[in-house]
């Protein structure tokens, strides 16, 4: 056995030791823990999916080390996640169940049961799409729905929640370009031009008066789907809520059509509407989907530091997200001025 070897195998070993602790403390049988398998597609915490005896299945995430590199608005995420799926159950929407959340040392860890279904993928006929899509906007609708005690992060990442969506969400931007500044992330603009761009369309955000639940991490690895035999595709559950917010619904709308234009997703937004969930596109609203789209973009731009990504992937984000970001601000400076006048 070579060094990497005995690396793997140590820390296989290790992962196997901290799940059977996580369930002793959850009151669960450590001995009933028959398989452990990593899962992909984060890309910060620790995923891994856990197999009993009694055939339960069980998903552990694990934080990293207070030591390192993260976003400021990443700390303890796993805190925001587990509010996300508290309130999901609240709004009758499929997504896990926490089982326990708490600290395995100084390590911070979530456990929560396993939706069934696999991340959605291209393999659906036009039919089928358009069925989740629909079905998808009317779970996002009952999620609005869902009203918090103050805006921002539940996880106090960036300081208490605020009384007003402005001071929030401005405290949110300023965040990440500080982070883009302090890791030296490229950015197709200059960190205080981006600022500034933002700023203009700032009054935009007043519109927004009740913090509701806003999941914005819903892209197509994020929502699982199930497909029972005998019977047709279905949502099977909204994952990975980690970096929810108590904000503005149509902040979601950036995710749900990553890269893209949510207004061309006439399936999703039928069923949004039909469940009673607001979608206008006036210029505020334009403006404020601008706004979190390049929040959103910048995150991306920003985190290929701290996740130490490789030439391959960081030369896609540049080559894909910045382009984005600079359609995002100039969407704003043209609409900003109509704010103005």
């Amino acid at each position: 056995m070579d060094v990497a070897e005995a690396a793997d195998s140590a820390e296989a070993a290790e992962s196997w030791r901290r799940a059977r602790r996580v369930l002793e403390s959850a009151r669960l049988a450590p001995d009933g823990l028959a398989r452990l398998r990593p899962l992909s597609g984060g890309t910060y915490n620790t995923v891994e999916e856990l197999l009993l005896t009694d055939g339960s299945r069980y998903v552990l995430k694990v934080a990293p080390a207070e030591s390192t590199p993260a976003l400021r608005y990443e700390s303890r995420l796993l805190i925001s996640e587990a509010e996300f799926y508290r309130v999901a159950a609240q709004a009758a929407v499929p997504a896990p169940h926490v089982v326990a959340v708490g600290g395995d040392g100084d390590v911070a860890h979530l456990l929560m049961t396993a939706c069934p279904g696999e991340p959605w993928d291209g393999e659906l006929t036009e039919v089928e799409r358009t069925f989740l899509r629909t079905e998808l906007g009317r779970q996002v609708a009952r999620l609005h729905r869902v009203t918090g005690p103050g805006f921002g992060y539940p996880s106090g990442a960036l300081g208490p929640l605020a009384a007003d969506w402005r001071t929030a969400f401005t405290a949110m931007t300023e965040a990440i370009l500080a982070d883009a500044r302090r890791y030296g992330a490229r950015l197709p603009r200059p960190a205080d031009e981006v600022a500034r761009t933002l700023r203009a369309a700032s009054p935009a955000l007043d519109e927004v008066t009740v913090p509701c639940l806003v999941h914005f991490d819903l892209w197509p690895g994020n929502i699982l789907v199930d497909r029972p035999v005998g019977e047709g595709p279905r949502i099977g559950g909204l994952i990975d809520g980690e970096r929810m917010f108590w904000g503005d619904p149509l902040a979601d709308f950036v995710s749900l059509a990553l890269l893209g234009d949510i207004r061309k997703d006439e399936a999703f937004l039928a069923g949004y509407r039909e469940a009673g969930g607001r979608a206008e596109f006036d210029v505020p609203a334009r403006l404020r989907l601008a706004l979190y789209r390049a929040y959103l973009y910048l995150i991306m731009l920003t985190e290929t530091i701290p996740r130490g990504f490789d030439a391959g992937q960081a030369r896609w984000v540049q080559e894909t997200v910045a382009p984005e970001l600079v359609a995002a601000l100039e969407e704003i400076e043209e609409l900003a001025p109509d704010r103005r006048s």
